[in-house]
Parts: structure tokens; sequence; C-alpha cells
């Protein structure tokens, strides 16, 4: 069996930008942190943004997100999945996190960013229908996949999406 299971969210009391994978591949769950494969783009677009790249430790990465005022989690807390691929997550054993109870303990997150386009869709069709309507003023986007497995952007190309995508954070705060 693969039962999956996500970490808990990288998120500061400070949170105003919240970007949703959809569940840990495999690299990741076996270093325990996200964006764990070496080939994801992820911390290598931290590091250009803010300062946050690979080469240094996990936690120092995860305090300067927070300090960014970014929060960081996954739309599911677990799943059965096969190996690392979205597509293959048997959708009848989606067990989706408790976003009512993190939007309440985060107010200030007003945007909400999906690395790629598996953490939107199951955002969309099994979150939104139940999403207390208190928080209608959330602002929706989705980013380019910092995966290795989508390949179609440079680095480069998804930096600069990203960046757009992060403007209010990289420019200073509202």
């Amino acid at each position: 069996m693969s039962i999956v299971d996500g970490f808990p969210p990288i998120a500061g009391k400070s949170a105003e930008v919240l970007i949703l994978g959809s569940m840990p591949s495999v690299a990741s769950l076996s270093k325990g942190e996200y964006y764990g494969h070496p080939r994801n783009g992820f911390w290598l677009i931290m590091r250009q943004l803010f300062g946050a790249g690979p080469e240094l430790d996990y936690l120092k990465r995860s305090r300067i997100l927070i300090e960014h005022h970014l929060a960081v989690w996954d739309v599911l807390q677990t799943c059965y999945r096969p190996g690392s691929a979205d597509a293959n997550i048997d959708v009848d054993s989606i067990k989706i996190n408790d976003f009512n109870r993190f939007f309440e303990h985060h107010r200030d997150i007003k945007r909400v960013l999906f690395n790629g386009g598996a953490a939107e869709s199951l955002y969309r069709k099994r979150v939104l229908p139940i999403l207390n309507s208190r928080f209608n003023y959330l602002e929706y986007q989705r980013v380019p996949s910092t995966s290795p497995a989508y390949a179609a952007m440079s680095l480069e190309r998804k930096t600069m999406a990203w960046k757009a995508a992060l403007g209010i954070v990289v420019n200073g705060r509202q």
C-alpha cells in the first residue's frame, strides 16, 4: 500500500500568501521536507526571490519564507498514491486538509497560489465547496509547477512567473 501522509504547514501568524501543492513526492517524504526532490525548482525559485535556496538548512529556508509572509501547504492531508505522480492519486482515498481552520488561524492570508494544475483542481473540487463563506475574499492564482515533471517551461521563465505572482510580497507589504 502507498498511503501518503502530508506535512504540517510552514506558516507564521502574519502569512499573507499561501502556496499550495497537491501532496509531497516520494523524495520529499523521504527527506521530510516540502519540495525535497533535488530537481524540483521550488527552492531555486525561492533563492532568487528571497534568498531561501536549497543550500540552506530546511528550517532556515522555512523561517525565511515565514519572514516574507509566505505559507506553504498541500491540499491533501492523506491519500493513496503509488509513486509521486499526481495522476496516480486514488481519488476515493483523498482526505483534504482543514482549510476552514487554517484560514481562521491565518486571517492575514489574502491570496492563494497553486503550484501547478493538480493543486488547483483538487482545491477547487474538494475545498471550495466546503470552504466557509467568510473566506470569499481570497484571491486565487495558478503559477507554473516547480515539479521536474513539468519541463515545458524553463526555470528562468518559471521564476519570472512566480515573481510576478508574488509581486506584493517581493516589493514589500501592501
